[in-house]
């Protein structure tokens, strides 16, 4: 939740680990209700409050942990960015050549994160403050970074661009239940040591972009809400990485199930029906090469992701990929329903230049069947139920 990690900044603590939600710990009615923040102000005070004392039910008093020695700046979620280290009330990067892969683990434990996925001097700028004056030796089973033994580092400088960085893979906190597959099914989202099932506040397929997003599925393909109102209410914007920086409330709203294509994803375009093609291989994502992929392929792709027809197709349309490139032609004939339906053959040409990774605009828009009682209207009431926050220094 982008609140969660705007409380612990101003607390001067790390990364959010963990929150829940109930009574005051102690006695006192300071409680304030938030909505709106962007996660990158300094105060919870620049995210537009109401309220005041008595104006929050006691159960929805919200309670935050945040890590206290351990942070990540700079990245796009909690799960990823520059690694921090509190030292004498202030915060230090940490160099590259201090940190290796169970240090890692052990961090992306402490932040209550998935396994490490990427770790690289640089990766997240440099900072601003002082670099971390010890070698970490963790042996990738602590709970805690300031658990591990440390020892004097053998270089005393680190070198610009040498800041580590590290990205955590999300939590396993999401499933999809009862579709038949990975990456088909309703919302579920384990929360407090049980599985709860998620419903919507607002707009179902920003909601459903983050879900397949942090499964690792691929482009959202249709959403259905459900006809019975059981699931706690979710809303996203469709940029967060994962659905736990998403606003919750506890009141109950109409449950959601959502269909993601399992191979093929639109990426960096300007909706759901367009972006640069990728395709999931060994449980990472490759583009495409433009020489590789042709109008026939583009068909499957759009029918797939549940768009229209193609509409534009073109190499550095939507800018190039970070990772690999797919190591085959596709060789569609237009009428499979999926994309790794179609025939394949090794590349003609081994290598794919700079500005080639193919662009794909689909037609149409995806259609939904969305209740007419899914959208609520704003009330005194909801205002009640939506949040609150407890802050204390």
């Amino acid at each position: 939740m982008r609140e969660n990690k705007v409380v612990c900044r101003e607390m001067d603590c790390g990364n959010p680990v963990a929150e829940s939600r109930g009574p005051l710990i102690e006695d006192g009615r300071r409680g304030v209700r938030l909505f709106g923040c962007r996660r990158d102000e300094s105060s919870i005070r620049q995210c537009g409050i109401i309220g005041g004392p008595g104006f929050c039910d006691g159960g929805y008093y919200h309670h935050v942990i945040c890590s206290e020695s351990v942070r990540l700046v700079g990245g796009a979620g909690l799960c990823s960015g520059r690694v921090e280290v509190k030292s004498n009330q202030s915060w230090a990067s940490v160099c590259e050549a201090d940190f290796d892969r169970q240090d890692a683990e052990v961090v992306c434990g402490e932040l209550g994160c998935g396994a490490p996925a990427a770790l690289q001097g640089g990766l997240y700028g440099e900072g601003e403050g002082q670099t971390w004056d010890k070698e970490f030796q963790c042996k990738g089973k602590e709970s805690l970074l300031l658990d591990c033994d440390t020892s004097d580092r053998e270089n005393n400088t680190c070198l610009p661009g040498n800041a580590v960085g590290l990205t955590c893979s999300e939590p396993d906190d999401v499933r999809l239940v009862g579709g038949g597959s990975h990456c088909a099914g309703g919302v579920e989202w384990y929360d407090q040591g049980e599985w709860r099932t998620v419903g919507t506040l607002s707009d179902v397929m920003s909601i459903a972009v983050v879900v397949c997003r942090q499964l690792g599925c691929g482009s959202t393909v249709s959403v259905l809400p459900g006809n019975t109102t059981r699931g706690f209410g979710v809303s996203c914007s469709g940029s967060e990485p994962s659905l736990r920086e998403c606003i919750r409330t506890n009141d109950l709203r109409p449950v959601l199930t959502v269909i993601c294509s399992e191979s093929v994803r639109l990426v960096d375009g300007a909706g759901l029906c367009s972006g640069r093609v990728e395709v999931k291989s060994y449980q990472s994502w490759a583009s495409v090469c433009e020489a590789d992929f042709d109008r026939q392929d583009a068909e499957v792709v759009c029918r797939d992701v549940g768009c229209g027809a193609p509409a534009a197709l073109q190499g550095g349309l939507y800018g190039e990929g970070e990772g690999q490139t797919w190591d085959k032609e596709f060789q569609c004939k237009g009428k499979e329903s999926l994309l790794l339906d179609c025939d394949t053959s090794d590349r003609k040409n081994k290598t794919c230049l700079p500005g080639n990774a193919v662009g794909l605009t689909c037609s149409g828009k995806k259609q939904f069947v969305i209740q007419s009682t899914l959208f609520l209207t704003w009330s005194e009431e909801y205002e009640r139920q939506y949040r609150c926050v407890l802050v204390r220094k």
